[in-house]
């Protein structure tokens, strides 16, 4: 017993560290300002020094840019700007919080809360938010804006850490990333990509979108336990009681009065008239919310699912408010609206300078170089095929904390990788879910992940001296238990020789 005490507050105090030296940097926009500065030193670096390798994909040698030299100075005075608000998630966060600006202003989020927390088992709520983060994955981003400062908001009003809410959430969106029940955008992208790369060994192989789900639908439930698990035996008890200003406020569970019933009878009928009109332009082969294709993944209902969010919160909200009274007229709207704005100036100012850092390292090629060179090593190296997965899972997590984008990085490894692999007997579809493991476990402690700003920012709400210290030493557990888990998962697959998804076998035999 003292001795698994001991274990515990030696782990504590490593996580407590980490947190005061993450802490210890500048202000998060101040670090974004200092890595964009770096990006474009070493890019004069690099190009002094000409460093290069060669391109997998087109074979054409890629150097550094240097950012600092005459046109690299005007490239940065004249796409600052459009850097800003090009950045993808910008747009898609001020559109969905203006919809959920409405149904928060209206009451119905507060109403929805207390209905679930109010004839919901606790025992089993960090399992749900854990379970519905990675669920979220195939709805695109609406896990980072909506289910994340939700989780906050559950977890507060129950009298449990809000941030530990928000932590759980954070694990099953971006940490589950790879690990789904159902099909989402970037399954079809990460096949037609590992197909390209496969063809240059075997022209008529074909990647289907279900190439790796079979192993992501048994990844869905581990990773859901195990997100359980590290929230409430390691990061909860971490955190310890929260005493913030929010919890008198938010910690109030009464039961809905009548008004509010009848509100939310109104917004659920509101949003089964939504669903209907969905339906009917989804399920029909010509419907009208199919995709050019008459895919419902290319669908404007996949791609477009923050629109769908705006739409459906503010059409719920608009009837909650209007029904229970909270909204008299447009102008009462219209505030909600603009108060959900006012919660994010310090995620714009973030904002601005990650989208330039990121620019800068995308234009330097400083990411393509340092990726392509970690390739070759692990190309190097003659081990069997368990060690060789653990290593390409490793690299891929490394490569993670540098490039953001799970797409931008297999298009550069796929072409290396997988006739590297193909060559050595091993299928393309192999290669994908290795590399989507890697990619996944890694997403909640990297700086370079798209939405790290905003989350810095929901956990700024309740702890207004957090910075990226107290992001990462909360979220490391996870990305540890998570990394060991999923590797022991795929050498349990391996050693089964289970398909990883309709038709997708383990090993591959060159054609002859």
């Amino acid at each position: 017993m003292n001795k698994s005490l001991k274990k515990v507050s030696i782990l504590q105090r490593m996580l407590n560290w980490t947190e005061k030296a993450g802490n210890a940097l500048p202000h998060p926009a101040t670090l974004f300002a200092l890595f964009a500065l770096t990006a474009l030193i070493f890019s004069a670096i690099g190009h002094f020094f000409e460093w290069e390798v060669v391109h997998p994909g087109t074979g054409e040698i890629v150097k550094p840019v240097n950012l600092l030299s005459h046109d690299g100075i005007h490239r940065i005075l004249l796409e600052m700007v459009d850097n800003f608000t090009g950045f993808a998630p910008l747009g898609i966060v001020l559109v969905a919080m203006l919809g959920i600006g409405i149904s928060e202003q209206s009451g119905l989020i507060n109403a929805g809360i207390r209905l679930l927390v109010l004839n919901s088992p606790k025992r089993l709520l960090t399992f749900v938010i854990v379970f519905s983060g990675i669920l979220s994955n195939f709805a695109s981003d609406v896990g980072y804006v909506l289910l994340i400062p939700l989780a906050g908001v559950i977890f507060i009003a129950i009298g449990r850490h809000p941030i530990a809410g928000m932590a759980a959430a954070f694990a099953g969106v971006s940490g589950g990333f790879s690990a789904n029940l159902i099909l989402g955008t970037v399954d079809p992208l990460l096949a037609g990509l590992s197909q390209e790369a496969a063809v240059i060994i075997d022209p008529s192989y074909v990647v289907n979108p279900t190439a790796n789900y079979y192993f992501m639908v048994a990844s869905t439930f581990l990773i859901a336990f195990a997100g359980t698990f590290v929230t409430e035996k390691i990061v909860e008890p971490r955190l310890g009681k929260y005493t913030g200003k929010f919890e008198e406020k938010e910690n109030t569970m009464t039961k809905l009065s009548k008004i509010e019933k009848k509100g939310l009878l109104m917004s659920l009928i509101v949003m089964s008239i939504i669903i209907i009109i969905i339906l009917v332009g989804i399920i029909p082969e010509g419907g009208f919310l199919r995709g050019s294709d008459g895919g419902i993944l290319s669908s404007p209902l996949i791609r477009g699912v923050v629109a769908i969010l705006f739409i459906v919160a503010g059409a719920m909200g608009l009837a909650y408010g209007f029904t229970t009274g909270a909204f008299k007229n447009d102008a009462d709207v219209m505030t909600g609206m603009a108060s959900s704005m006012k919660t994010l100036a310090t995620y714009l100012v973030l904002v601005f300078f990650a989208a330039q850092f990121v620019a800068y390292f995308k234009w330097s090629n400083l990411g393509i170089i340092l990726a392509v060179n970690g390739a070759n090593l692990l190309m190097s190296s003659d081990i069997g095929l368990v060690p060789l997965m653990i290593l390409f899972i490793l690299l891929s997590a490394a490569i993670n904390m540098l490039m953001g984008s799970a797409s931008a990085k297999w298009a550069i490894l796929a072409p290396i990788f997988i006739p590297m692999f193909m060559i050595m007997g091993y299928s393309p579809e192999l290669s994908q879910v290795v590399y989507r493991i890697g990619d996944s476990v890694t997403n909640v402690i990297s700086p370079m992940m798209s939405f790290f700003a905003l989350i810095i920012a929901f956990v700024q709400k309740y702890d207004p001296k957090a910075g990226i210290g107290t992001i990462i030493a909360t979220m490391v557990p996870y990305s540890f238990v998570f990394l060991v888990l999923w590797i022991l998962l795929l050498v349990a697959w391996l050693g089964l020789g289970l398909p990883l998804g309709p038709g997708a076998e383990i090993y591959y035999s060159l054609p002859k």
